[in-house]
């Protein structure tokens, strides 16, 4: 469950350029016919570094069968056309268990060690060099990288390589095209969209991973608006066809930027 949902934050983070100091999304996601989760998202960005916070937590049913909130942060400096991850956190609490993460890296944005928890209990596991980890980066960090190409050139396709710890996988964006996008009850935003997908390619890696099966085995769509006031590039809807629960749909509630 925690999977599908972190897919809500995952996508909020397509937003920003390199003049736009801050953007902040508010998602709403279904997963089948139920109101799943609200997300919050925030993008800040300057000349010389960045940072990404995204907050998820259950709504509705899922809130009762399944309370769950998890929080995002990577930070990272910007190097010319690159993105380097400097610090990538998370947290999460359910009705049960409390979880944290942490990859710690170098000067150069190589992984050096991760730590993490589960309800008090700590532990660090160091991040032997390997050649197959130079020049990944964390999730969070790829839809910012993502988001500075669109600006620029107006097209999604792109391959990146992530490392998150202890799997090497690449993230592969492939354009769709254009399609229209209407308004509805759970978005006020509509026009003439690009259309994206993504895929994980595990690269032979084996895992029970969630996020891995849904986007390795199917698309996951998302379509693309720009915000009329400031051009900004924002994710309007996003949408996986099929998954053991039911289509999972999440939609654009409101965006404010800051300048």
């Amino acid at each position: 469950m925690k999977k599908l949902l972190f897919l809500s934050a995952f996508f909020c983070l397509f937003a920003g350029q390199a003049d736009a100091s801050g953007v902040t999304h508010d998602f709403t996601v279904f997963i089948g016919p139920f109101n799943a989760s609200r997300t919050e998202f925030t993008y800040r960005l300057s000349p010389g570094e960045y940072e990404v916070k995204s907050t998820v937590r259950t709504a509705g049913i899922f809130d009762t069968l399944y309370p769950f909130k998890a929080e995002y942060a990577t930070s990272g400096r910007i190097k010319g056309d690159e993105l380097e991850t400097a610090s990538y956190k998370y947290k999460s609490q359910s009705r049960f268990n409390r979880r944290s993460k942490e990859l710690v890296y170098d000067d150069k944005g190589n992984p050096l060690y991760r730590l993490s928890s589960k309800n008090d209990k700590s532990k660090k596991v160091e991040i032997l060099p390997n050649p197959d980890n130079r020049d990944t980066t964390d999730l969070q960090t790829v839809i910012a990288e993502l988001a500075r190409q669109y600006n620029k050139l107006k097209f999604c396709d792109a391959r990146m390589q992530v490392f998150d710890g202890k799997r090497r996988f690449d993230v592969i964006f492939k354009d769709e095209g254009k399609e229209p996008l209407n308004a509805s009850e759970y978005s006020p935003y509509a026009g003439e969209a690009a259309k994206c997908s993504m895929y994980i390619d595990k690269l032979g890696a084996k895992g029970d991973d969630l996020l891995w099966d849904l986007t390795s085995d199917r698309p996951v769509y998302f379509w693309i608006l720009e915000d009329e006031k400031t051009r900004l590039p924002f994710i309007a809807r996003i949408q996986i066809e099929k998954t053991d629960l039911g289509a999972l749909n999440v939609y654009t509630r409101k965006i404010t930027t800051e300048e």
